[in-house]
């Protein structure tokens, strides 16, 4: 494990999410028993004036969803992506997904009417929020699918993830995207990986994706690969204590190319096991990919 200097964190600020149903009251109570102080429901035209209202003694959790009297996709998009600016902290957006047939069982089982349907089935009502919550959860820093999780999973999950103790190793997240729809928030490092061999033009590797073997070897083939990535985990390897000596609690490492299918995705599923191997705290995030498995779900 990377030594962590004991120096003060910088306090959290963490904005739980997600679907009706997926667990979000269970994450925010765990957060609380983490530490945090918790603020579920709150109208999102109060946020800026909380997050602006000067930097909190201990860390911050908040919660919101479709039920919040004031909920706009756009204004909590606004407000995630304007917060940040001229400061060393940020919002970091917690989602938590769930399959849509986990969730209709749920609701089916609770026999509660979903917020978005309350005179129709559950099925309508999560098919609805589910798309509207696309945006934001491509948003999202951290992803936990809670569809086969049980509570306790769920609370051990989150105790690996935001648990704020002096000492604490610093969480990185490893994202892979296409420059097609522009890189994602709040990356601190970027590479373009798009000068490396495309899998694309091989019709074999065309459908397949640079988390399977076969696409990864192809990448790892180009002659340019084995010094990028030794120059990339070095730079990692220089860096991130001296991230971590600053007090940062999460970095977020991309990868870009052309379709976010191949390339990027190796690279990421590259350094991420890299990293881990380290003793680096890490999680990976496919946003193509997941776009592509969240479509085929609506």
């Amino acid at each position: 494990m990377p030594d962590t200097p004991e120096l003060a964190i910088i306090p959290r600020l963490v904005l739980v999410t997600g679907p009706s149903g997926a667990g979000r009251s269970t994450a925010i109570r765990v957060l609380e028993d983490l530490g945090y102080e918790a603020i579920d429901n709150m109208p999102i035209s109060l946020l800026p004036r909380l997050i602006d209202g000067g930097q909190p003694g201990r860390p911050l959790a908040l919660g919101i969803d479709v039920r919040n009297r004031d909920f706009s996709t756009g204004a909590l998009i606004e407000t995630i992506d304007g917060f940040g600016a001229g400061r060393e902290d940020r919002i970091e957006v917690l989602y938590l997904d769930c399959r849509p047939d986990v969730l209709v069982r749920r609701y089916s089982e609770t026999r509660r009417r979903h917020p978005l349907a309350p005179a129709e089935s559950p099925e309508v009502g999560v098919e609805r929020e589910i798309d509207l919550l696309i945006p934001i959860r491509a948003r999202a820093d951290f992803l936990i699918d809670t569809s086969d999780l049980s509570p306790h999973d769920l609370r051990a999950e989150m105790e690996r993830w935001f648990t704020v103790t002096r000492g604490q190793s610093m969480a990185v997240s490893v994202h892979s995207f296409s420059y097609k729809r522009g890189a994602p928030r709040g990356l601190d490092m970027m590479f373009d990986t798009r000068f490396l061999q495309n899998p694309y033009w091989q019709k074999t590797l065309r459908d397949l994706d640079g988390t399977g073997t076969a696409v990864q070897e192809y990448v790892a083939g180009d002659p340019r690969f084995p010094a990028f990535f030794d120059k990339v985990v070095d730079l990692c390897d220089m860096l991130l204590p001296a991230y971590v000596a600053e007090g940062k609690a999460h970095l977020a490492i991309g990868f870009g190319c052309t379709g976010g299918q191949h390339r990027s995705v190796t690279l990421a599923e590259r350094l991420a096991k890299s990293l881990a191997q380290r003793g680096w705290q890490v999680s990976i995030r496919h946003r193509e990919l997941e776009r592509r498995q969240a479509a085929a779900h609506v």
